[in-house]
Order: structure tokens, then C-alpha cells, then sequence
């Protein structure tokens, strides 16, 4: 496990297309998830400990920012031949046992992973409606992996404004977690 922290945000940088299977056996695109008032996708896997940290607290953000208009995707990118816990078979049931209320996609080849440089599990993308990057930060706070709650998360914050305003905070604390497993 190698602790890896996001770059800072992009600011106003495009989301890249894709096109993936999801637990639920259907393909979907950025078009098919894009959000009213704008769209998170997140990169996290399913043995992460830092993603097994904030699971519940990202499934329960997700579910409060649908009603602001901005809808969630989590993509799955890591190995799966030298990481079998991320495979197809276990994101279905991780979504399942976590009550997954968005779409979990299978980046098997990389691409995706790679297209929005990715480089940690969790790694969150929060854009606008015209679908600029606004947001790259953490979650909230982890202490020895347990999340610090004092409030509301660092993301849900930053998600309201960017549906209020379509800009997201200037300053931004940036997530970490497991380096993204690429295939060798």
C-alpha cells in the first residue's frame, strides 16, 4: 500500500468521455450519468482501506447531493490479475454490501484511469454542469483511518457550492489514499 495524495485541481478542465460496464451489467457513459447541476466521478476500489474508511460517509454525501442536482459515478481501475478483490465479480458485491445508490463502473483496460490521471483510491472529479473540473479534493478528514466528523464532509460542501455557483472552493485539501494498481 502506497500512500499517494491527488495533484490540486485543474480548475475548468474538460471531463473526459467514457464508456463502461457497470455492476448492473449495463454500458454507460458520461453522458448517460452527467448530473443537472453537475457530476462527481470518483476512482476508489474495493480493498482500499482508505476507501473501506469512507465508504458509508461517500454513500450517504452521494445521496444527499442527487437532491442538488449532481449525480455520482465511482469507477474501479485497479489490476485485477494482482488484485482479485477488485474484480468484476467483488465491485458487484461491494456496491451491493455498501448500498451503492450510483453506478460503479469497470475500467479493465485503464483507459479511463488514465484519460483523467488518476493516480490514488479515493480520487474524486467534481465538475460544474458544463462539466469543468471544480472540485479535487478529499472527502474529510481521516484519523488512523477512521473519518473525523465534525460537520459536513469537505465534499459535500464543495459540491453545493459548485451546484449553487458552478465554481468550486479555492482552496482544497487533497485526497489520499492506495496508488491506482496499473497493470504491468
Amino acid at each position: 500500500m502506497a500512500l499517494t495524495k491527488t495533484p490540486i485541481c485543474d480548475f475548468g478542465k474538460k471531463a473526459e468521455e467514457f464508456k463502461l460496464k457497470s455492476t448492473e451489467n449495463k454500458i454507460l457513459s458520461l453522458n448517460d450519468i452527467k448530473g443537472e447541476k453537475g457530476t462527481l466521478i470518483m476512482f476508489i476500489c474495493n480493498h482500499c482501506p482508505y476507501v473501506k474508511a469512507i465508504i458509508e460517509d461517500l454513500v450517504n454525501d452521494c445521496k444527499e447531493i442527487k437532491n442538488f442536482g449532481i449525480n455520482s459515478v465511482a469507477i474501479c481501475s485497479n489490476d485485477v490479475k494482482n488484485y482479485p478483490e477488485d474484480s468484476f465479480e467483488n465491485m458487484i458485491k461491494f456496491a451491493k454490501n455498501n448500498n451503492f445508490n450510483f453506478p460503479y463502473l469497470h475500467d479493465i483496460s485503464q483507459e479511463v484511469a488514465k484519460k483523467y490521471e488518476a493516480v490514488c483510491t479515493p480520487d474524486f472529479f467534481a465538475y460544474n454542469h458544463n462539466l469543468e473540473l471544480q472540485y479535487r479534493g478529499r472527502i474529510r478528514e481521516l484519523k488512523d483511518l477512521k473519518p473525523i466528523r465534525s460537520g459536513e464532509s469537505d465534499l459535500l460542501i464543495a459540491l453545493k457550492k459548485i451546484s449553487k455557483t458552478s465554481q468550486g472552493p479555492e482552496d482544497q485539501i487533497a485526497s489520499m489514499g492506495c496508488n491506482i494498481k496499473w497493470i504491468k
